[in-house]
């Protein structure tokens, strides 16, 4: 998913980028190159917490189980770029949270490629922003001709805490076979205004209640992750800066 040229937003996969950010970066390093062997289990957390641009390539090998955790919290522009091609019967999972405030512009962008019959793929997406924050998913999975029973999932929401912050989603569906289950869903909204009234009716303080919502809402994200407790840590913290 490397660039040479300098992108900008005509190019879809930067349309809701901060160019700005992006021209100071550039040019970007090579993207990190992930391979996991056949029959391999692989797991990894990423946590962007200060600025920067991530690019990933995997390569899931047949019968190969791999996940990624994945939370965007940190600087003005922070964005995380997943490719990810799945072999025969290869399992992938993506749990992502993207947490910001203020005017922060965070994104992930993935295209998970199944390339071979068999191969099942779940992405798990939220977004919490409050102030004037961007956050952004663009999510592509693409199914080879020859890619049959194939399995894949997309479940992306997103809450805004203000009217002023902006919430960007689009799950996209590639598909060139016929024996396929392939599913998205996407949800933009605010929290329940009743939910909200029923925990500061049993004593809870607005702060405190919004939060308690909004870890509900993340916490499944990293189910199984390799350092769940930090990631739950470093969301809750952050929320809290929200709240």
């Amino acid at each position: 998913m490397s660039v040479s040229a300098l992108p900008s937003r005509r190019d879809e996969a930067w349309r809701y980028s901060d160019i700005d950010a992006v021209t100071a970066a550039w040019p970007l390093p090579a993207p990190e190159s992930i391979i996991v062997p056949a029959g391999g289990d692989f797991r990894r957390a990423i946590v962007q917490d200060s600025g920067a641009i991530h690019q990933i390539e995997m390569s899931v090998g047949k019968g190969a189980v791999a996940s990624l955790h994945v939370l965007n919290i940190g600087g003005a522009y922070g964005r995380i770029e997943l490719a990810v091609t799945l072999h025969e019967g290869a399992d992938f999972h993506l749990g992502a949270a993207q947490i910001g405030g203020g005017q922060q512009n965070l994104e992930i962008v993935t295209t998970v490629t199944h390339a071979e019959p068999g191969a099942a793929s779940r992405q798990v997406v939220r977004s919490v922003l409050g102030g004037t924050a961007t956050g952004t998913y663009l999510g592509k999975v693409a199914v080879a001709r020859d890619a049959q029973q194939t399995d894949s999932e997309q479940d992306v929401k997103a809450m805004l805490l203000d009217r002023s912050a902006a919430a960007n989603a689009k799950p996209e569906l590639e598909i060139f076979a016929d024996d396929v289950k392939c599913a998205h869903g996407c949800a933009i909204g605010e929290l329940d205004a009743m939910a909200l009234y029923y925990l500061q009716s049993r004593g809870l303080p607005p702060g405190e209640a919004k939060k308690l919502m909004l870890q509900a809402f993340v916490a499944g994200v990293f189910d199984g992750a390799e350092d769940e407790e930090k990631l739950q840590a470093l969301a809750l913290a952050k929320l809290g800066e929200l709240v």
